[in-house]
């Protein structure tokens, strides 16, 4: 199973969320490349990076800073928060990211999705966001009546390979990852040819060989990595074998 740190941006600065709350911003790290640059020798291949002002109003004020450590951490980075149009989806992939992550367009514009895949394929993800099983969006200050399983089924039907799954009750709260609802979505998709990466509640290195043993493709790992309850390399060389 694959191991993506995970790099929240607000206002520039390295920062987690507690469920999503604005209001609970927390600053986790001085310098974003020196964060990446540590997951990179703990062993990483990826990092997961979100654009926390983008996913609320849909800017890309933060776009410097992930076109920087996608050059200069020789990581694999994707990068998720207010990719709601074509254009800046070609802007990061032919800046040198790896991957994009669109998330509210893709419940709101799937023609997006659809011509995003035809030109880029794999390279293109879909962020699906749940409370309490329905889908959330626009920086997850808005919760729609969209499962999150149909809409899964929606985007695999589009050719999309990789869906980010959060849990937002379990995101950035260290009580362990929505197991049950990540293995639903995964069984769901498994047999269209897409993989889950599962986001949200990773708390110990057990969590994350649960997922493993769920045959979860991927598992972003956040606070534990910041808060010390997890230990990135050990958890690489665990989750590889």
């Amino acid at each position: 199973m694959l191991i993506l740190p995970a790099i929240d941006i607000k206002d520039g600065k390295c920062v987690r969320l507690h469920k999503g709350d604005y209001s609970t911003v927390e600053k986790v790290a001085d310098s974003y490349i020196k964060t990446a640059r540590q997951f990179k020798e703990a062993g990483a291949q990826w990092l997961h990076m979100v654009d926390l002002d983008g996913a609320k109003d849909g800017s890309q004020q933060n776009k410097h800073i992930f076109i920087e450590t996608a050059e200069i951490s020789g990581l694999k980075v994707q990068v998720g928060g207010g990719i709601r149009s074509f254009d800046t989806v070609e802007m990061y992939l032919n800046a040198g990211l790896s991957r994009v992550i669109i998330g509210s367009a893709a419940l709101e514009n799937p023609s997006l999705i659809k011509t995003a895949v035809k030109e880029f394929g794999e390279r293109i993800a879909v962020g699906i966001d749940a409370r309490n099983g329905f889908v959330a969006a626009h920086g997850w200050l808005k919760t729609t009546n969209v499962n999150y399983l149909d809409l899964g089924v929606e985007m695999a039907k589009l050719g999309v390979k990789y869906i980010i799954f959060t849990d937002i009750d379990k995101d950035g709260t260290l009580s362990r990852p929505s197991h049950y609802k990540t293995k639903q979505l995964s069984n769901k998709l498994k047999e269209m040819g897409t993989q889950v990466i599962a986001s949200g509640g990773v708390k110990t290195l057990n969590n994350l060989l649960t997922l493993k043993s769920n045959n979860i493709y991927g598992a972003i790992c956040g606070k534990s990595l910041y808060s010390g309850t997890v230990n990135l390399k050990e958890a690489i060389i665990k989750c590889q074998k």
